[in-house]
């Protein structure tokens, strides 16, 4: 990155919160020493000897900087009780916020990407943009330094009848169409919900003729809706929320069913191995339902720093306003079921990734919600080590990034996360990010977050739209 990028970003920092220098971008070196690795290669951590850093990648891993120009470099000395991670992936990454209808839904690009990059989340793939020539603008802004936040890989529109306007009548050469704009564009992948079997089918066909991979929101086979079973041999790569497959009555919808699922039945064990076999990735998102019931009963989902204060007074004062969070038995269930179909595909030898699903209602925000995710991936049963390699390496492999990010190792790029506290003796100890690092440029994660204080959301006109 230029230096004359790296200004402009911290103009446009110093513009949300001048009394504060939240970045910092070394012209030499950087040298990081002290406290403990986790480097995603191994299940265990070791001493950080130092770590060597220049233009922003990763040179020394080991501190045996014999040999190399370290004169002038800076020193970040870390203490004892630091631990630093690859940065983290979030793989349904919502930028979007609601106040419960789809009217009042929008994109939030401006602010939303200074909380992401402060809780340590440096990659985001969106899962489906509401405003996508809105979100590759933001991306751009990035890219160029002239706005701070998480690398974002742009998933495009929705393919589906999730998408505004979407044709369900759309022909083969429609959807080509629509794949070859956006590729051209620079999406990275693409995210269906609520697709036809045909037009799944094609929109696989024409993102791999790009190099694109496709991941989707999946139903029971109802009403020409596509099964995940069906999916997989088409060659989708990933597919988010459930597994699918037979387990699925296909004469309903799919959550009622799946909230009954067996996981020593035939047919679960069946979609598994089927995952397993064609190399599928699965994206739980296992905290994604808890947002729509009570969250007093759910584990996790305590404030370390109180979200709400990132929205404008006139969304606090909508959500205030609102009756108490009810119980929703569907969602409780469902939480419950993708708490054990999540470990029994991890036990089967399937894939995962990290994604959050979490579109604010002014109550949470997704980059936050990244450690609650990750916290449900051990609650589940899955070992500390194992959901910090969903939660980096694994998203970098979905991502087709991973000779460039997800491990700490020479020549990857420096996106990394410091927190207090050992993850591996307690995954909670994630959030407690003291320094996050992308693409070599080091930031203050609390300064960051002063930073965009009250900003998120609505104001006083939009909300009122909002609530008739």
């Amino acid at each position: 990155m230029r230096l004359p990028t790296l200004r402009s970003a911290l103009v446009w920092l110093a513009s949300l919160c001048p009394a504060t220098l939240a970045a910092q971008r070394d012209g030499g070196a950087v040298i990081v020493r002290g406290g403990w690795l986790f480097t995603a290669t191994a299940d265990t951590v070791q001493r950080n000897r130092g770590l060597l850093i220049r233009a922003g990648k990763l040179l020394v891993t080991d501190g045996d900087m014999a040999g190399e120009d370290t004169a002038g470099a800076r020193v970040v000395q870390l203490r004892d009780d630091a631990y630093v991670l690859p940065g983290l992936f979030d793989m349904h990454a919502h930028y979007n916020m609601t106040l419960g209808d789809n009217a009042s839904r929008q994109d939030e690009y401006t602010y939303n990407p200074v909380i992401f990059l402060a809780n340590g989340v440096t990659s985001t793939f969106p899962a489906g943009e509401y405003d996508p020539d809105g979100m590759m603008a933001a991306r751009r802004r990035i890219d160029e330094g002239a706005q701070i936040g998480p690398r974002i890989y742009n998933s495009g529109p929705y393919f589906g009848t999730a998408r505004p306007g979407w044709n369900a009548n759309a022909t083969a050469a429609d959807i080509d169409r629509d794949v070859d704009l956006w590729a051209a564009q620079g999406v990275r992948g693409f995210k269906a919900k609520g697709i036809a079997p045909d037009h799944l089918r094609e929109l696989i066909r024409r993102a791999h003729m790009h190099g694109l991979t496709v991941t989707a929101h999946l139903e029971s086979g109802f009403r020409n809706s596509t099964n995940a079973k069906d999916a997989i041999l088409m060659g989708i790569d990933r597919v988010e929320h459930i597994l699918g497959g037979d387990e699925l009555d296909r004469t309903k919808a799919a959550y009622p069913s799946w909230v009954h699922v067996d996981t020593a039945s035939r047919e679960f064990k069946d979609i598994a191995r089927l995952f397993v076999k064609h190399h599928v990735i699965f994206d739980p998102t296992i905290t994604a339902p808890v947002y729509f019931s009570t969250v007093a009963d759910k584990p996790g989902f305590d404030y370390w720093v109180d979200e709400r204060t990132f929205f404008t007074p006139d969304v606090q004062a909508w959500v205030k306003a609102q009756p108490a969070r009810k119980a929703y038995p569907l969602f409780d269930s469902l939480y419950l079921a993708m708490l054990r179909t999540t470990k029994a595909l991890y036990d089967a030898g399937g894939t995962l990734t990290l994604g959050t699903d979490n579109p604010s209602r002014g109550e949470y925000l997704a980059g936050f919600s990244a450690h609650r995710e990750l916290h449900a991936l051990v609650l589940a049963g899955i070992p500390p080590a194992a959901a910090l390699r969903i939660a980096t390496i694994n998203g970098a492999r979905a991502l087709n990034v991973a000779t460039t990010l997800g491990t700490i190792e020479p020549g990857k790029l420096a996106d990394l996360v410091v927190v207090r506290g050992n993850p591996l003796t307690d995954i909670r100890n994630t959030r407690h990010v003291e320094l996050v690092m992308k693409d070599g440029v080091t930031y203050d994660p609390q300064a960051l977050l002063k930073s965009v204080e009250g900003k998120i959301g609505f104001t006083a006109p939009r909300a009122s739209a909002a609530r008739r």
